[in-house]
Parts: structure tokens; sequence; C-alpha cells
């Protein structure tokens, strides 16, 4: 109980923090007309959110990365608060951070204003930031490769581990990446999927990887104060590549990975309707499976409301962490 308290007062600290500095942070991106562009085949509801200030991510980065970084100072004094091994998804968090951030200048001030980083220039860089957490995961922090529901014990991928464990944190760093286009929407989905692993952490006994998730839930919220409906704040490309790159390394290094797809079913659909829109339209020359992907924006296009949609998906992402739980536990 004692883990869980900790871990929860965190979350409450990060949150005051992002909150503290949320108003400052998104004054700065006002002045410097840091807004974000929207593309032209995005609903017509959606042109309102013009200019809204964006690269928000940067507000949970910060806090999580001033509690992460504290705290194990002072394990160096000699307190167990947190353990090293939560600096690698932490390094993982500022890496994709740093090319989401990149991503939204170019996109907003660069060269290819409105589109962004080249698409395989971005997906190259994420697969070799991906490829040296994995190279971590197996070699340094030696974490679980997999376990599997009721099989008793780890399961040794072997060489294996290191092209999937690459591809789970490419796949949920562009999952939640997909998942991040109406207001809250990410967040509540994110910070949802980080509670489920950090309960899957304290009953694995993982104490540190699970005071690591609640601080991140805890900034997360933070965020969300700004994003709610009608946002104020977008967390761009700079949060989203962040956090996801960050959840597939939290799931990996519970062994639960296997778990993510049902943790995180809607950024999951999210990336899969994209996927079946271009495979579909491809096959067919020219015809659509959804009216639009990714899939929220289906549902939209469909007369859903962007409150509906938020709400809904977040209720249908919240039972399918509470059945990865359960599974977990099994």
């Amino acid at each position: 109980m004692k883990e869980g308290s900790l871990a929860l007062a965190l979350s409450g600290l990060s949150f005051m923090m992002a909150v503290i500095w949320g108003g400052p942070l998104l004054r700065v991106l006002r002045h410097f007309k840091i807004g974000k562009l929207i593309r032209v085949e995005e609903p017509g509801a959606h042109m309102v959110k013009m200019g809204t200030p964006t690269m928000g991510g940067a507000m949970i980065i910060v806090p999580v990365a001033l509690l992460t970084v504290l705290l194990n100072a002072a394990s160096l004094l000699g307190l167990n608060v947190l353990g090293r091994s939560v600096m690698l998804p932490l390094l993982v968090m500022g890496g994709f951070g740093l090319l989401g951030a990149l991503d939204d200048w170019e996109g907003i001030r660069g060269p290819r204003r409105g589109s962004g980083m080249r698409i395989r220039t971005k997906f190259g860089l994420q697969i070799l930031l991906a490829l040296g957490a994995a190279l971590a995961l197996r070699y340094v922090l030696d974490v679980p490769n997999m376990y599997w529901f009721s099989y008793q014990g780890e399961i040794d991928l072997g060489f294996w581990y290191i092209p999937i464990a690459t591809f789970v944190i490419v796949g949920a760093c562009n999952a939640i990446n997909f998942t991040d286009g109406l207001d809250g929407l990410a967040g509540m989905i994110s910070a949802t999927c980080f509670a489920a692993y950090g309960v899957i952490a304290i009953l694995q006994g993982q104490v540190f990887l699970a005071r690591f998730c609640f601080t991140l839930v805890g900034a997360i919220f933070g965020f969300l104060w700004f994003n709610v409906h009608p946002a104020q704040l977008f967390m761009g490309d700079l949060g989203a590549l962040a956090l996801g790159a960050t959840l597939g390394v939290v799931a990996l290094m519970s062994g639960q990975w296997l778990l993510l797809p049902l943790i995180a079913v809607i950024p999951v659909s999210e990336a899969l309707s994209d996927v079946i829109q271009i495979v579909y339209f491809r096959l067919t020359k020219g015809k659509r499976f959804f009216k639009m992907a990714p899939l929220h924006l289906h549902f939209e296009l469909m007369g859903w409301s962007e409150m509906q949609i938020v709400q809904r998906f977040w209720l249908v992402g919240l039972l399918g962490a509470m059945l990865g739980v359960a599974l977990a536990v099994v």
C-alpha cells in the first residue's frame, strides 16, 4: 500500500507542476504564434481550431523529467525513492519528444509548412530511436521478454525480442499520434493506458516503474486542464510521439506488451483504420472503406459531436484497460 500511496502522491505533484507552468507556456506559444495548421481535407468544424497553440506536449514532459531526475538524485543519497531503470523511458520520451518538436516546427515555420517532416525521414528516425531503446531493454535492463497470460514464468524470445520491441515502440508511437485529433482524446486515452500499466507494475512489484507511470498520469491530467474542449492548447507531435513511444517502452518493461492492443484499444483501432483505408483505397482503385481516416474522423462525419466521440472512445478505452489489467493477473 505504501508503494501505491507514493505513486499517487507523485501523480498529484506532477499534476500541480503541469498546471502551474502551463499558463506561462501557453502565453509564450501564443506570443511566438506557434499555432496548429488545419489540413483542408479535415471536417469543416476543425477550421475553428486553426492557430490554436501547439507543441503543448512540453507541459507533460518537463514535470515528468524534473521529478524523475530529482528522485533519481535522491537515490544517490540513500533514499530509495525511484530506480535508475526509469531513466530509459525518460530518455525515450525526450528523444521522441525532440523528434516530434522538429516535426511540429517544420510544419509551422519550416519549408514544408503545413506538412511537417517527410514521412520517410520521420519514420526512419523513429526506427533508429526505437532500436536503441530495444537494445537497452534487452542488454542493459534485461527486462522480462514476454508473459503469456496463465503461463507460469517468462517466455524468452531470444534474438526476436529486438525487432519485436522495435515494432512495439514505433507502433505505439504512431498509434497515439493518430489518436491526437480531437480535444482531450489522446490525453485521456494515454493517461488511462499509463494508469493501467502502473497498476500492473505495482502488482508485479516493479515499484519504480509504477511511480513513473503515475507521475506521467498526473502530468497528462495537468495538460488536459488546458486541452479539454474547447482546447486552449494541443500537444502536437512533440507530445503524441513522446507519449506513444514511452507507452511502448513501459509495456515492454512490464513484459505484458501482448496486452497493449487491448489496453490501448482506441489508439490501435485508430492506426488500423488508417492502414485499412489506404489498402482498401489501392485495391479498389479509389473507393474508401471509411468516410475518413483515422477512425474518429469517420464518426465525426457520421454526425457524432466531438464530445460524444471523445467520451465514448474513452469509455471503450477504459473498459479495454480494465480487461487488460484483469488478464495480467490471471
